[in-house]
């Protein structure tokens, strides 16, 4: 026997409110505290926020569509980079205009329609890049899981995140319900407790820490002054156009989960001005950016639970979280190797995923357009490509690889059609007749 639904606007009993929620939670944490940790930025203040850009979604979107924010992979290597220019504040400076992108292009889409942006981005382009974001990013999942703070081959490191692969991957394939939702999380839990008997594991920090403790907060003209730099903008920025791809494809998953046209009703440039609301709160707090995830709409799917008042109390527990000490340092106490391992694991899932984009979408390969093109990206992507504009701006990676993606795109002959969003979702049509007879 199937659940019932819980609709969009339903508020779910206290208790079952609650443990909904924290499924939810458990849902996105473990891919939210890694992206930080990867890039040393704060995972309590990543987790806070999460919870305000999540809320700040619900809010622009009317509290109409059922999705949570979390920590953005595709902004790694860009973070990285730019807080080697700039530090921390120079990639919250980055992050601030990439989600001002959002809020252009929601303006544009306002305006002009969602044809152009799809003519921008098709399939052929965005599955490629996604898979740059996961190929790009194998390099730091080995390192961290093979070599130590010396960057010297470690054994005892590699086993401890061979074993945390194992077992996230044992979670993933074999386990059921609720435990099923967050393989990511188990893997953590369980490297963690291998390497605490390989003496990897550090208690200091949770004893030292306070019960009740505010994050490492980075904020504008509070903790430093903004300096702007075009270098950090070109890196950064052009990120918001891979982003934006991931954020039409998850709102066409949640309107196909959830029978409803979200790209027209409340819109795709609501849904996307959301978005860089949310990411730009983050950089005001120190957090990186932010974008919907794929591992809370799979709990929507699955569940059927629709409703934004879950969603948006997984967001509070994630806020309250942030400011809980002890738990933050319990987080900066995950060794290195097993946050490798699940890399591992997760970066590869992200490069599949773009291959799927290219799978579901019928993107046929044998046309020698669409290799091109894809061949193009992913070599440019992974490789590393730069152009050098002046001494302090350079195009660089994924964002060079993006860029050649469109261009090709638009300059080699047989592109296809855009099609109308409305043959995708006819189911809806059939649901507004009965919501309107009723």
């Amino acid at each position: 026997m199937k659940n019932r639904t819980v609709e969009i606007n339903e508020v779910p009993r206290l208790d079952k409110w609650i443990v909904l929620s924290i499924q939810h939670l458990f849902a996105m944490f473990g891919a939210t505290i890694l992206v930080p940790m990867l890039v040393g930025l704060s995972p309590a203040v990543a987790l806070v926020s999460s919870g305000l850009g999540t809320l700040a979604y619900l809010l622009v979107t009317r509290g109409q569509i059922p999705a949570y924010l979390g920590s953005s992979f595709a902004f790694i290597m860009p973070i990285i980079a730019a807080m080697t220019i700039g530090g921390p504040e120079g990639a919250m400076i980055g992050s601030f205009f990439a989600g001002l992108v959002y809020g252009v292009v929601a303006l544009i889409i306002k305006a002009t329609g969602i044809h152009w942006l799809m003519a921008l981005l098709p399939p052929i382009v965005v599955g490629p890049v996604i898979m740059v974001i996961g190929l790009g990013l194998a390099g730091v999942a080995i390192d961290m899981a093979m070599n130590d703070a010396d960057g010297f081959y470690n054994g005892t490191y590699f086993s401890v995140a061979l074993i945390t692969l194992f077992i996230t991957i044992i979670a993933s394939i074999f386990f059921k319900g609720f435990f099923g939702l967050i393989p990511i999380l188990i893997g953590i839990v369980g490297g963690y407790f291998v390497a605490y008997f390989q003496g990897l594991v550090d208690f200091t920090p949770v004893r030292e820490a306070n019960w009740i403790q505010a994050p490492d907060f980075i904020v504008p003209f509070v903790t430093y002054s903004p300096a702007f730099s075009w270098e950090i903008i070109a890196i950064m920025v052009p990120i918001a156009l891979v982003t934006l791809s991931e954020h039409i494809g998850d709102q066409m998953v949640l309107s196909k989960v959830v029978k409803r046209n979200f790209i027209k009703k409340p819109g795709l440039h609501r849904s996307i001005f959301g978005d860089g609301i949310a990411t730009v709160i983050s950089s005001f707090i120190g957090g990186p950016p932010n974008t919907t995830y794929g591992e809370n709409i799979g709990v929507v799917a699955l569940t059927r639970v629709f409703s934004v008042f879950v969603i948006g109390g997984a967001a509070t527990i994630a806020i309250i979280f942030g400011f809980v000490g002890k738990v933050s340092a319990l987080i900066t106490t995950i060794p290195t190797p097993v946050m490798g391992g699940v890399s591992i694991l997760l970066f590869g899932i992200i490069a599949s995923n773009g291959l799927r984009m290219l799978i579901d979408n019928n993107v046929d390969i044998g046309k020698k357009r669409n290799l091109i093109i894809s061949s193009v990206i992913l070599v440019v992507g992974i490789g590393g490509a730069i152009i050098q504009v002046t001494d302090a701006i350079e195009v660089a990676g994924m964002a060079l690889a993006t860029v050649i993606g469109i261009l090709l795109n638009f300059i080699l002959p047989g592109r296809e059609k855009v099609k109308d969003t409305d043959a995708m979702f006819d189911v809806n049509k059939e649901r507004e007749r009965n919501e309107e007879a009723i």
